[in-house]
């Protein structure tokens, strides 16, 4: 008899991921703004705390440390913010976040600033997201248009070809009068031969 069937017992079976790829952005975007927030509350209290010491000489931080101010969002606003990520697609999920860190970097806004900055990033990407789509959809019709179709109708109408009524001299014409043709200066350049004494 064999003991692996027993022994395997207590390893968890492989999970299978049964979130959709929406899901998985507006949980990954929410974490970040959650991280970001964060963040700037440590800071936030560190300045603070920072300001306090100079102010007052002595450092107490030992003694009793005060109470972290905590931000959340209200239920509104982090509703909203949802709605808002559930409309970004997967591929533009990193490039959001990482614009996102570059602004949080810049501007080093306290913790309640934090979710307006997020929103200006969200739409930012929203609007390149349209754009870049709706560049998609010109360069589809214009691949799906037939050969010589419209393109072709309009290039007529604005160029009108006589090719009777032309003022561009050509060699059939000057060996239809007999006279000798003007120096080359079409393709091929003018070869002189010298002249035997």
């Amino acid at each position: 008899m064999s003991l692996i069937p027993w022994l395997r017992w207590n390893e968890a079976p492989p999970r299978l991921s049964s979130r959709s790829p929406a899901e998985m952005v507006l949980e990954t975007l929410m974490m970040e703004l959650a991280g970001q927030m964060r963040a700037a509350e440590r800071q936030q209290w560190q300045r603070g705390h920072a300001v306090r010491k100079v102010c007052t000489g002595v450092d107490y931080s030992w003694l009793a440390s005060a109470p972290r101010p905590t931000y959340d969002l209200s239920p509104g606003e982090r509703l909203q913010l949802e709605a808002v990520c559930a409309k970004i697609r997967p591929s533009y999920c990193g490039p959001a976040i990482l614009r996102f860190r570059q602004l949080v970097a810049e501007h080093e806004p306290e913790a309640r600033e934090v979710s307006r900055l997020f929103r200006s990033v969200l739409q930012e990407v929203l609007e390149r997201m349209k754009q870049e789509e709706e560049a998609h959809k010109l360069t589809r019709q214009w691949s799906l248009r037939p050969r010589g179709g419209l393109a072709l109708a309009t290039f007529k109408t604005r160029a009108r070809i006589a090719p009777f009524a032309s003022d561009i001299r050509t060699i059939s014409e000057d060996v239809e009068r007999d006279t000798p043709p003007p120096p080359r200066t079409w393709s091929m350049p003018e070869f002189l031969v010298p002249k035997e004494d």
